[in-house]
């Protein structure tokens, strides 16, 4: 499961890609939001899956819907339609793991908290380091600005306190109850942001095919065993899962679109996955 999350993850930030050119980014994910509720109705009508228990537990899941796909996935669309490459954005918003696992670290010892590991600092520069080396070229060749970095900071901060709110306090539920929440919060979230977008929808095989596979790939099967995998396992470790989607995608895009792969880079994404690794990754007995 976590193998097949990293390919399905990874294509996320391609359709992007595809689908930006012929449609602006809210508009294209407030149809796939709706699309997605439609086809979790549908699934629950005729499963019958149970549904979440409690105001309490519908709002938690409102919140985590509306960071986790709405501010996430409405950052990086909106910055890949800015101009930033899908190797790029899937490389900041990566980082991902780097920020959970220091949260974690000082929260999981009281407000006093106990300082980060000399290994997890070696882990973070390194990261940092990678970064750099990525995103060095691509500042000189005007890829990057800051407003496209902005936005993918923003997907960064709320895939970040999603995923932790979501370990936190969303109560384990049926996935799809579950994501028909998440959705239906974050189309509620969306919706109103889309109405300011003035560019047309251009209904171009690129778009259709963006916005097929976004509905039954990315929602359906990534969302859902994103959400599995957060609630059957420790979040440093389900998270450290993402430091495999950078290089996946910078392949994948290096193959569909031509975008600049060089040693450097290589080595940058290297030196970066190593670093988050070594942040995230737990000793002793494992997180329960």
């Amino acid at each position: 499961m976590p193998a097949v999350f990293v390919l399905i993850w990874s294509t996320g930030f391609i359709v992007a890609r595809f689908g930006m050119p012929h449609a602006p980014p809210l508009t294209f994910l407030s149809w796939r939001y709706a699309l997605s509720v439609l086809c979790f109705g549908v699934w629950i009508l005729l499963s019958r899956a149970a549904w979440p228990r409690g105001a309490t537990q519908w709002a938690h899941l409102c919140v985590t819907g509306a960071l986790m796909h709405a501010g996430y996935l409405g950052g990086v669309w909106a910055a890949v339609k800015a101009g930033m490459g899908a190797g790029t954005i899937a490389l900041l918003v990566g980082l991902q793991p780097v920020l959970t696992a220091l949260w974690l670290s000082r929260s999981q010892h009281g407000e006093n908290g106990t300082s980060v590991s000399p290994r997890q600092w070696v882990g973070l520069l390194l990261g940092l380091l990678g970064l750099l080396l990525v995103v060095w070229r691509k500042l000189g060749a005007g890829e990057l600005s800051p407003f496209n970095l902005s936005l993918a900071g923003l997907a960064l901060l709320a895939i970040t306190v999603g995923t932790l709110y979501q370990k936190r306090f969303v109560a384990p539920c049926d996935v799809r109850t579950a994501n028909f929440v998440q959705l239906l919060a974050a189309l509620v979230v969306s919706c109103p942001l889309a109405l300011l977008e003035t560019e047309p929808i251009v209904l171009h095989p690129h778009f259709v095919g963006a916005l097929t596979w976004s509905v039954f790939g990315l929602t359906l099967g990534g969302s859902s065993l994103l959400y599995l995998l957060i609630q059957r396992g420790a979040a440093t470790r389900v998270t450290s899962l993402l430091y495999l989607v950078p290089p996946t995608t910078a392949l994948m895009a290096w193959l569909l679109f031509d975008e600049a792969l060089t040693l450097l880079m290589l080595v940058g994404m290297a030196l970066t996955a190593l670093g988050v690794w070594l942040v995230a990754r737990t000793e002793g007995k494992p997180e329960s």
